[in-house]
């Protein structure tokens, strides 16, 4: 494999009455993430499980997995708190799914969790644009800029040719350009 490329496998072919087992064989088998699918009846039609479910796989793990969980639900705002408790480490929404992502994006991360974006395949990617580049971030390098004139200030997340000359009006100048989506 890659260097740096990480393996996330679908929970979701497992053989369903030994899934901590199934899990586990993953882990063991080189799984840096385990991928578990939530499916609500509602944002699709499918159903599958919920917090309980990772909970309990938590404790029979023992082994601190990472959890990337992929959020097919309606109102994942919702899901926030419990997946959270339950252990999850990456909490991945639909945007189509909620009226305000910048609102979730802020409570996936203060419940501890990494957010990840995705988009139904009927979505142009172009969506995703206004959630990959923080311009709330622009006075944070604003102020490194004025109180350390000589440093090289580094912007990373969501840099681009329509968003670059912001991070370089507030003093930045080191950039790390990302031309495609990545999951944060």
């Amino acid at each position: 494999i890659a260097s740096g490329c990480k393996i996330d496998p679908s929970i979701l072919n497992s053989d369903l009455a030994s899934l901590g087992a199934e899990c586990l064989r993953m882990l063991d088998s080189g799984a840096d993430y385990l991928h578990l699918n939530v499916m609500d009846g509602h944002f699709v039609p499918n159903i599958t499980f919920g917090h309980p479910v990772v909970e309990s796989l938590q404790k029979q793990l023992g082994q601190d997995p990472f959890f990337d969980m992929h959020m097919m639900v309606s109102k994942p705002e919702q899901w926030v708190k419990p997946m959270a408790v339950a252990g999850t480490n990456q909490s991945t929404f639909h945007l189509e799914a909620t009226e305000n992502p910048g609102a979730l994006i802020k409570d996936i991360r203060e419940n501890g969790m990494n957010v990840g974006l995705a988009i139904k395949p009927g979505t142009t990617v172009e969506y995703l644009a206004p959630w990959k580049f923080m311009e709330d971030m622009m006075p944070k390098v604003h102020w490194l800029r004025t109180q350390f004139p000589s440093l090289d200030i580094e912007v990373d997340g969501g840099v681009g040719p329509d968003t670059v000359h912001k991070c370089a009006e507030c003093g930045g100048k080191l950039f790390l350009l990302e031309l495609i989506f990545i999951k944060s």
